[in-house]
């Protein structure tokens, strides 16, 4: 399974459903390597998205424990995986104690539903991971990481625990032009939920490094500057553009190309 070094991160609240497959056919076409299908899906969401394409990896962001039994997402799993070998990656997270009524011990949580998979192998499954425990534990149960709203200092200290080998996959929203609207209304959203905020204080980090917006070469730098910190990965997110962001996904990939 080959994610390549770039994918786009999508939200169901922006791309409709029935949207969602010409979406993935035109990030293919583009270049990206992985589809991201975020707002905690059921796994068989993915399927319009396989079917669209024809290599592009499509990947669940997240999966969220709360919701499924383990069983259930085995055979989701089993069912798809047969019809598309080698072209889903199962996100898997806890998602925020704001949210969930269930929320309880999160690290042990998140051990057992593991513990409960039978045929999902942990080389097809990455965790939505932010803080130390978390990370190790993508490391020893799953192929990898796969955090969400963090600076590149984020994800060199995550390479620096990981170590070299477990995949680190972070994702990156921007907003393209000069209105800091759409990329600070989207960060206020995020920075109500207390592991997100929690974790960007630990860095110190400026709203810019995690949601920045400008031009698509100043998109691209940062997210240059999460490959150089040691990110295999980085899922881009683009803001502001209803519908499928051909305009987004087009400039930043461009933009990118001598890191593709």
């Amino acid at each position: 399974m080959e994610l390549g070094r770039l994918g786009v991160w999508v939200s169901p609240r922006n791309i409709p459903k029935e949207q969602l497959g010409a979406g993935a056919a035109l990030a293919e076409r583009l270049g990206y390597g992985t589809f991201w299908l975020g707002m905690s899906p059921r796994l068989t969401a993915l399927r319009p998205i396989l079917e669209a394409t024809d290599r592009i990896v499509a990947a669940t962001g997240i999966v969220n424990i709360w919701t499924y039994e383990p069983a259930d997402l085995d055979a989701e799993f089993a069912a798809l995986d047969a019809d598309f070998p080698g072209r889903i990656l199962v996100g898997i997270g806890v998602g925020h104690r704001e949210r969930t009524e269930q929320y309880a011990k999160p690290l042990t949580a998140m051990r057992t539903f593991l513990d409960g998979l039978d045929a999902l192998p942990p080389h097809r499954r990455c965790l939505a991971a932010l803080a130390p425990k978390m990370l190790e534990l993508s490391h020893r149960r799953a192929l990898g990481a796969a955090p969400y709203f963090t600076p590149p200092e984020h994800t060199r200290e995550a390479r620096k625990l990981l170590g070299d080998g477990p995949l680190l996959a972070p994702e990156l929203a921007f907003a393209l032009g000069d209105d800091p609207a759409p990329a600070h209304e989207y960060a206020e959203g995020y920075l109500q939920l207390s592991n997100y905020r929690r974790n960007l204080e630990r860095f110190d980090a400026d709203v810019d490094e995690v949601v920045p917006h400008g031009s698509a070469e100043h998109v691209a730098d940062i997210v240059r500057a999460h490959l150089d910190a040691g990110a295999d990965h980085v899922c881009v997110q683009a803001l502001g553009e209803p519908g499928i962001p051909e305009r987004g996904w087009s400039a930043v990939i461009e933009a990118l190309r001598d890191a593709t």
